[in-house]
């Protein structure tokens, strides 16, 4: 028998530590990178999990020119948009991407994944990717994470 008066916890906003977490994109696969970042961004790694508050931690990721694909992909994808104008339709390869603006690559994967309102476009502001090895936040003391 289940007790009906439980009702679930929804923590109220107070004032957390944002932690910090390096990750290394050298050799990962690049959806599985995505989804743990994205899942750090939302908070979901927390037991103080709400969904309609931003309870994630910050995320810095080296090396994003260094990530792979599996597969055919990096011969077959791309990436569309249009400009608005008649005709506008703009499509890059992944090996041009790669070249141009590598960070790129891996921000497009975790915006996809993340909340696409208000809340999630917070949440956004807390990644920040360099296509090297050097980055510029270690005044943050970031946490090595391995995947």
């Amino acid at each position: 028998m289940t007790n009906h008066n439980q009702k679930t916890k929804f923590f109220t906003k107070e004032k957390d530590n944002v932690a910090h977490y390096l990750f290394d994109a050298e050799g990962k696969t690049l959806g599985r990178l995505a989804s743990e970042i994205a899942k750090i961004l939302c908070g979901k790694h927390k037991a103080t999990y709400t969904p309609n508050q931003d309870k994630g931690d910050s995320v810095i990721v080296i090396n994003a020119k260094k990530v792979k694909l599996t597969g055919n992909k990096p011969a077959q994808k791309e990436y569309i948009h249009h400009t608005g104008w008649l005709g506008g339709l703009k499509r890059i390869p992944f090996a041009r991407m790669l070249e141009r603006h590598p960070e790129r690559i891996l921000e497009k994967a975790v915006y996809g994944m993340m909340p696409k309102n208000k809340l999630g476009r917070a949440m956004r502001k807390k990644l920040h990717v360099f296509a090297e090895n050097a980055h510029n936040m270690d005044a943050q003391q970031p946490v090595k994470v391995d995947i």
